[in-house]
């Protein structure tokens, strides 16, 4: 009686390991399935090239990971001349499941792209060799963006001089390797919304600067709780903890924050008697980008405050910064 039933319950085995087997062959080879990479060429107008500028440098910040940051002083302020070289690293330090190396955009690292191909990669999240890009590269919120945006950045992009930095491949832990060619997903662009429609053009502006992304919370490769509500952990290299502000209408929040108030927190960084300084003198060190986002437009940032007032209140208290000591 043993026999028949060991043998039943062997082929049932197989039958789980050739599917399963055959389910991540498809993910590996079939997906990520996006379409092949628009034919274009895209003019490189003085108009066209300078809302690239602001949009990179000041609002989707391309400058961000694709440039150095000087993190001896406050916020990591840009190291002139570094724009589009690539290098820097997410990785399981900060709760990635990986290695991801923000790669070099100059015309050294993009030099055998074709414009259809680097749109593709912004806005769907597949490479040139059709492999999926981890939303570290947050074509989630910028598939949602205008078209036009996209084309402004890229052209804009196209110019930045060459720099022959050689940095790494990216790789996806297990099983973070199968998963990832599940994210990439066709765009799905919106017209910018008119400044007149404050609410909705805010929305757009915090799609577009990536608020969500630093400001929900984040475990394992997943967004996890309410969004914008802050508590985004972000270890920093000493051992102590940064967590991100709870950015609803709630008192744990923006709740009491008048508009004059939240326009000062981003352009006393802009301000000229603004001076660079050392974290020790502040008494922590942040990755809030201060002196990128404090060059946005008043009507841009007085947009995102409208919008994130029509928030859910959440209740969440954010413990802004701890210690290693404090850890302890």
């Amino acid at each position: 009686m043993k026999r028949p039933f060991l043998k039943i319950l062997l082929i049932i085995l197989v039958v789980i390991v050739l599917a399963i087997g055959g389910l991540l062959a498809y993910v590996k080879t079939a997906l990520p399935n996006v379409g092949d990479a628009p034919e274009m060429t895209i003019e490189r107008t003085p108009e066209r090239i300078e809302r690239g500028r602001y949009l990179a440098n000041y609002v989707m910040l391309c400058v961000d990971c694709h440039s150095t940051r000087e993190w001896e002083l406050f916020a990591g302020p840009l190291v002139t001349g570094t724009e589009g070289m690539g290098g820097d690293i997410f990785d399981q330090r900060f709760g990635f499941p990986g290695r991801y190396v923000a790669p070099n955009i100059t015309p050294v690292g993009l030099k055998d792209w074709t414009d259809g191909e680097i749109f593709r990669a912004v806005t769907t999240g597949v490479s040139k060799d059709g492999s999926p890009l981890f939303p570290i590269m947050p074509h989630p919120n910028y598939g949602e963006l205008d078209s036009n945006d996209i084309l402004a950045v890229i052209a804009y992009i196209r110019t930045f001089p060459p720099n022959n930095n050689i940095v790494d491949e990216s790789r996806s832990d297990f099983p973070m390797n199968f998963i990832i060619h599940t994210i990439p997903k066709k765009a799905n662009f919106a017209p910018r919304p008119d400044v007149s429609n404050k609410i909705e053009y805010g929305k757009y502006m915090l799609t577009a600067s990536l608020c969500n992304n630093c400001h929900t919370k984040f475990e394992k490769g997943k967004f996890i709780g309410e969004p914008l509500a802050g508590g985004r952990e972000f270890p920093m290299p000493d051992g102590s903890v940064l967590r991100s502000a709870n950015l609803t209408p709630h008192e744990t929040g923006i709740g009491s924050w008048t508009e004059e108030m939240f326009m000062q927190k981003f352009k006393m960084y802009a301000d000229s008697s603004y001076t660079d300084r050392k974290p020790e003198e502040i008494g922590y060190q942040t990755f809030m980008p201060w002196t990128m986002y404090a060059h946005m437009k008043t009507e841009d940032l007085s947009a995102i405050y409208a919008y994130l007032k029509t928030l859910k209140p959440v209740d969440n208290k954010v413990e802004k910064y701890t210690t290693s000591l404090n850890k302890e």
